[in-house]
């Protein structure tokens, strides 16, 4: 088995990665398999990234034979036993399955219960489409973010060159070997502001200054919006900019701005308790039967679900789920959802703050 360790000089990570877990508890894993399965290929590297004495520091274990499997897992679990929280990019879905089974199938106790997992790719996919990628493989976001790598061999390719460096070792392909998987470990380290994203959308917001503007729309119509601002603990590593169902956002480091329409109109509240109503056809309106019992059985109906409703003229703001009440509607068929902008609503902090979680989560499906 070869043995390659390096201590990472002059290198620092701008992601508060302390809140997650202690620094001095967190190891990154990578391996690398001759394949995706654990009973027909061969796990052949096993790369960890660990931070000791103010650095970061890799260590990789590399079978020279493919009867060194054991090995290799052997001397992992040794180290990774004094760590608690493991780092890595899809491994829920590759790394952790194929190593556990290849344990069952060599007979070797495997266990990561004790282990708090974060998985990068987990985190940073579901927002894939609202950074505008293409896909979201580790490569795809070290471009994103514009990092450059030594290594030049895809997955595939290095699959090759094992398989050729157990025929006829050579210093050259024993050193790609070790590259490739020390620059997926580095790129997980210099991933790391990429989870300021997640928190974007997972950590609570808290709105810092929230005002309405007048603005004139591209057709020369005076219109209203509501701009919510607000900071994040951690710097977002690129400006981003996206925009859903007439909403923007824009984040440029720690500054966050949302644009939000305000609808200036006559919406309907719709009662769920129809049974209850009469309709007033002439007025437009439904009364409780309490009330309209009163009225000339001409000029009032049984209510229905499409037309037992109050109108109001006021100022509202979308909403794309039941997250304030009372919630209003052009018509009783539309998915349009709406809520008043009402004057003690204005002075909610909180509730802009909750308002601003809900409009970037319907961005982030939307997209």
């Amino acid at each position: 088995m070869r043995i390659s360790e390096e201590t990472l000089d002059n290198f620092s990570i701008s992601y508060p990665l302390d809140r997650l877990c202690p620094l001095e508890r967190i190891l990154f894993l990578d391996i690398e398999t001759t394949g995706f399965t654990a009973k027909s290929s061969c796990l052949y590297l096993i790369g960890c990234a660990y931070f000791l004495a103010g650095k970061w520091h890799t260590i990789q274990w590399m079978a020279k034979s493919y009867d060194e499997e054991s090995e290799v897992l052997k001397a992992f679990f040794d180290f990774a036993k004094r760590y608690r929280c493991l780092v890595h990019f899809n491994g829920n879905n590759f790394d952790l399955p194929f190593i556990t089974q290849k344990c069952a199938l060599l007979s070797l106790p495997c266990s990561f219960d004790d282990y708090r997992g974060i998985d990068l790719y987990r985190r940073i996919s579901p927002y894939r489409y609202f950074l505008k990628l293409p896909n979201c493989k580790q490569k795809t976001l070290e471009q994103f973010l514009g990092l450059n790598r030594k290594d030049v061999f895809s997955g595939s390719e290095m699959i090759g060159i094992y398989h050729e460096y157990i025929k006829n070792p050579s210093e050259f392909s024993e050193n790609a070997l070790f590259l490739h998987n020390a620059d997926d470990l580095k790129g997980m380290l210099e991933l790391l502001p990429m989870l300021a994203y997640y928190d974007l959308f997972n950590q609570p917001i808290k709105a810092r200054k929230v005002q309405a503007n007048y603005y004139r729309n591209v057709s020369g119509v005076r219109c209203r919006e509501l701009i919510i601002r607000f900071r994040l603990d951690a710097p977002l590593p690129k400006p981003i900019s996206a925009g859903a169902n007439h909403c923007f956002f824009r984040g440029e480091a720690e500054e966050c701005s949302l644009k939000i329409p305000i609808f200036e109109e006559e919406l309907k509240y719709f009662y769920s308790n129809y049974q209850d109503y009469y309709y007033l056809p002439t007025e437009d309106v439904a009364l409780h039967k309490s009330v309209a019992g009163f009225v000339d059985k001409a000029y009032r109906i049984p209510a229905s679900p499409a037309n037992c409703y109050t109108r109001k003229q006021s100022n509202y703001l979308p909403q794309w789920d039941y997250v304030f009440s009372p919630f209003f509607k052009r018509d009783y068929k539309s998915r349009e959802l709406f809520f008043e902008l009402t004057d003690e609503l204005k002075k909610d902090r909180e509730a802009f703050s909750k308002y601003a979680s809900h409009i970037l989560n319907m961005m982030a499906v939307t997209y």
